[in-house]
């Protein structure tokens, strides 16, 4: 986890400096209760049912052979994280490249520091080692959150690779691949606030987030779980509050605005909630 800080960082300094976080409260502190159980997959394009035999059998093969464990020793072990380049895409080499759909500003599974020209991450590691086994040329596709699906039921992607929560409406666009990553939401609170301190589990958590109305405003990365969690979702089975709901294009943005008080929490995926966390904090 530590590798990464380094490399996040810049970002979120040059955030802070817009919004005068010299001003702001000391830290931020992640609530370690897991509020859902969600699984990560690839989206292969439905068009494409080879592809999706070929994503699956790799997926067994990284999982068996150590190295999936490996490229997760990157960014929460003390590993180095490898960078990964994107070659430009060339419509008459479709049948070479492959184009993978992402939204780089999901740390530690897909990010850049460098203004895009290389990225890093859990999923594009795998995207490069997945380009490698099938002989192709990656193309990286750096888009918003929720158009990554989109892109690649239009067939504009051959597969999204973004952190991807498996979810039925997402099925409309993509054929989801083998999970290959458990996730979970966790609760990002402003390091004095001491309001779940005494929370045990996700229902002691739930229960005080039920008591709150509209004047308390809760951040999420745009089309994630975190958002469907706090508006509710009936695929989901997610009930939803009575917060205002406020969303980011990504969860760097949404812990800011917690530390200068714009909003109250944010809930967003684990991983990268310890991530923004640890960065933020190293700054103070």
């Amino acid at each position: 986890m530590k590798k990464i800080l380094s490399l996040i960082l810049a970002s979120l300094m040059l955030v802070c400096a817009f919004a005068s976080c010299s001003k702001a409260s000391a830290g931020v502190k992640v609530i370690d209760i897991e509020l859902t159980q969600e699984e990560y997959a690839f989206g292969v394009d439905k068009t494409q049912p080879e592809l999706l035999e070929k994503v699956n059998t790799f997926i067994d093969k990284i999982m068996a052979d150590g190295t999936f464990d490996d490229i997760c020793n990157h960014y929460f072990g003390d590993g180095e994280p490898v960078g990964v380049k994107s070659a430009a895409l060339d419509a008459s080499k479709a049948d070479q490249q492959l184009v993978v759909a992402t939204n780089a500003a999901f740390e530690p599974f897909e990010y850049t520091n460098d203004g895009g020209s290389t990225y890093y991450g859990i999923d594009m590691e795998i995207a490069a080692l997945l380009a490698e086994e099938l002989g192709m040329e990656l193309v990286i596709s750096n888009m918003d959150f929720d158009a990554v699906c989109l892109s690649v039921g239009q067939q504009k992607c051959d597969i999204a690779m973004a952190g991807l929560t498996v979810k039925p409406d997402r099925e409309e666009h993509v054929t989801f691949s083998k999970s290959y990553y458990n996730a979970a939401q966790k609760l990002i609170v402003k390091a004095d606030d001491t309001t779940f301190d005494a929370c045990k589990t996700a229902d002691d958590v739930t229960a005080i987030l039920n008591g709150y109305d509209n004047t308390v405003k809760i951040g999420v990365q745009n089309g994630t779980t975190g958002q469907f969690y706090v508006q509710g979702d009936a695929d989901w089975g997610f009930d939803g509050f009575k917060t205002e709901c406020k969303g980011y294009a990504n969860g760097s943005l949404a812990v800011n605005d917690l530390i200068n008080g714009n909003i109250n929490f944010v809930i967003i995926d684990s991983a990268p909630a310890t991530c923004i966390a640890d960065a933020y904090n190293a700054m103070n």
